[in-house]
């Protein structure tokens, strides 16, 4: 890999958790190092690079500049700040107005956090990564989380100490897309780690005393591997005990190689109504975890599935139980609605005025208990 010498700067990467809406994105690396998994295209036919530790601090000073222009226009201004946004704007170099707007989103959500892109970050050499983290310290100390995506493989690579370090220099919250402990599914869709991977990785965050968002991913065993999904990805969460449980339910747009296992039969995907109750038994074999569950993707057909474990157990599983309890008629109703954006939880049906267009919908595309499960899949995909 050829050493980057000139900074082109700010950059953007495409994505960040649901639950990193409100922070700042900070590109460290580019795309995903691996980018193999069968059920993942953002990175496709795109080259993971590492940015130059000297790049990523010219991005941080940056947004310092910007963000004090926005906060003295805040102090000079109240309320009216808006109206003087246009004279900052022409005010501030014409590099720093491309990331102008990120900056003022974060502003306005109280800079309380910072995500680092793109799918991969825990790669960088502990030291580059350390120095980045010590930097934004300096620059924003009142920061409050500073989060990163992370591959299992790699964080087992990364010794005890140098991840207390990282955790000690302000990192304080990795994602990991676990998606599947079943190393029969973790194969077939060539996510490049095996269970056991995956719970040592858990458990060496968790050491490291940062928090640990895990995703599972309903639907991602297919028919055939459902069971065994959901019972081996319960078995390594419970010897995890992250501190969130991240749902995230699959959709396979024809632009993934999963799509081809589809078309020629090597992968059956679950409906709703399989995906449900696979959600239920993960959830049912959950052993000693105190995780708090998030249902906080648009994929997920009930998001109120929410709560934290042991004590809302109950109330965690009550949505998919009164769902899988509704008629068949009801069934298809409230999963059209949900998948068309008409419903946005469970208790959507009882709404007349809802309840009318999501049942024109079916009438006008004749969805039916055999035709259910594909309409539902092509509406899906519009939001991948």
């Amino acid at each position: 890999m050829t050493q980057e010498t000139q900074y082109k700067g700010f950059e953007l990467g495409p994505i960040r958790p649901p639950s990193e809406a409100q922070s700042l994105m900070l590109r460290v690396t580019r795309n995903c190092p691996w980018n193999k998994c069968t059920f993942c295209g953002l990175y496709k036919n795109k080259t993971f690079s590492v940015r130059p530790v000297s790049h990523v601090k010219k991005d941080i000073d940056g947004i310092r500049r910007c963000a004090d222009h926005i906060l003295r226009a805040i102090e000079t201004h109240g309320k009216n700040f808006k109206g003087a946004l246009p004279a900052i704007m022409a005010s501030i170099p014409q590099g720093d107005q491309l990331i102008f707007p990120s900056v003022l989103s974060w502003v306005q959500n109280g800079m309380e956090s910072i995500f680092l892109q793109d799918a991969n970050t825990l790669i960088v050499k502990p030291d580059n990564l350390v120095e980045i983290l010590l930097y934004i310290r300096k620059q924003f100390p009142a920061v409050q989380r500073i989060t990163s995506y992370s591959r299992s493989h790699t964080i087992t690579r990364i010794s005890d100490a140098d991840l207390s370090r990282l955790a000690d220099a302000g990192l304080n919250r990795i994602h990991i897309g676990m998606e599947s402990a079943s190393d029969a599914v973790l194969i077939f869709v060539k996510k490049g780690v095996d269970k056991k991977t995956h719970i040592d990785a858990g458990q060496k965050v968790m050491r490291a005393g940062i928090e640990l968002s895990e995703y599972f991913m309903p639907g991602l065993g297919g028919e055939a591997m459902s069971r065994s999904h959901a019972l081996e990805t319960a078995d390594a969460m419970s010897q995890i005990n992250p501190d969130f449980i991240r749902l995230r339910t699959l959709g396979i747009p024809k632009t993934l190689e999963l799509y081809k296992d589809v078309k020629n039969g090597a992968f059956t995907k679950c409906g709703d109504v399989a995906s449900a109750r696979e959600l239920l038994l993960f959830l049912e074999n959950l052993k000693g975890v105190t995780s708090t569950v998030k249902s906080d993707h648009i994929l997920n057909l009930l998001q109120e599935v929410e709560g934290t474990l042991p004590q809302d157990k109950e109330k965690i599983i009550a949505p998919i139980k009164a769902f899988l309890a509704l008629p068949e008629e009801e069934q298809i109703l409230y999963m059209v609605g949900r998948r068309t954006g008409i419903f946005t939880a469970l208790s959507d049906l009882k709404d007349p005025w809802l309840n009318d267009r999501a049942k024109q919908i079916v009438h006008t595309n004749q969805v039916r208990p055999e035709t259910v499960d594909a309409f539902t899949a092509k509406m899906m995909t519009r939001f991948i």
